[in-house]
């Protein structure tokens, strides 16, 4: 080994250190902390570009103290947690249709992979048209956004579950609801969650599609609202808002990934 080069043996041991585990994916936002810091002080990036980062602090400070920040980030993840709901509870049924029967994959699949295809921003006029400025067009849109990557994580994994499993399970005399809830279903259960954090990143953005054109709260609106009055920290604010909720949310949907896996395992 060379002077100075890193031990092989040393590096395995640090990366499958617990500490550096649980404190590893910190240290790339530190880093960027750090140069944002840097090029803001120094004035290398004029404000009015990108803020300090106590600058984003003190405004959330601000929302904080008058109520705005509390209710905004409510509303927003009250909508996702919503949408995402429906559109998952509606991707798992139609995928599981178009995942076991060839009926269903035959009449299903060219109108949905049609559907797919439709950006975010093309369905918000219909919806406001449909079901007016509202709470209803936004979650209907969410909704949409979370239903397509169940669907097609589901549809895909049950049409390609071991036959003998299958096979094993009607000799057992499971048909219907009773295989799929018992037989198939556990067998595509890591898919059925990948689909699912799919879905709920999914419902994010579309969280945002929906806040940015029709809403008066939300942290959507605070990025419309912001950019209209040059509030540049307080998009920032937005933006670092969304991230961590959509983590904390990817997080929460991981615990309960392990947990489920563990107990079919």
């Amino acid at each position: 080994m060379p002077d100075g080069a890193p031990h092989p043996e040393r590096s395995s041991h640090l990366v499958d250190s617990v500490a550096f585990r649980r404190l590893g994916g910190l240290i790339i936002p530190l880093v960027v902390l750090g140069v944002w810091q840097l090029v803001t002080v120094t004035g290398l990036v004029p404000p009015y570009r990108l803020p300090t980062p106590g600058s984003i602090w003190q405004a959330a400070l601000d929302m904080a103290a008058n109520g705005d920040l509390w209710l905004f980030t409510a509303i927003s993840t009250q909508r996702v947690l919503l949408g995402f709901a429906i559109g998952a509870a509606l991707g798992l049924v139609i995928g599981a249709v178009v995942g076991l029967s060839r009926l269903g994959d035959i009449l299903l699949t060219p109108s949905l992979s049609a559907l797919r295809a439709v950006p975010s921003l093309a369905w918000v006029p219909l919806l406001i048209l449909w079901l007016q400025i509202g709470e209803e067009s936004k979650i209907t849109l969410i909704a949409i956004g979370s239903f397509f990557p169940v669907y097609t994580t589901v549809s895909a994994a049950l049409k390609h579950v071991d036959p003998q499993i299958i096979e094993a399970g009607r000799a057992f005399g499971l048909r219907g609801v009773r295989l799929l809830t018992t037989v198939q279903l556990p067998a595509v259960l890591p898919s059925v969650v990948a689909g699912l954090r799919l879905a709920l990143a999914q419902a994010w953005l579309f969280l945002v599609a929906a806040e940015l054109i029709a809403s008066s709260m939300g942290l959507g609106f605070l990025l419309t609202e912001s950019g209209a009055n040059g509030r540049v920290d307080r998009m920032f604010l937005a933006i670092i808002l969304l991230a961590l909720l959509g983590t904390l949310t990817d997080s929460i949907i991981g615990l309960l990934q392990r947990r489920v896996l563990s107990r079919w395992s």
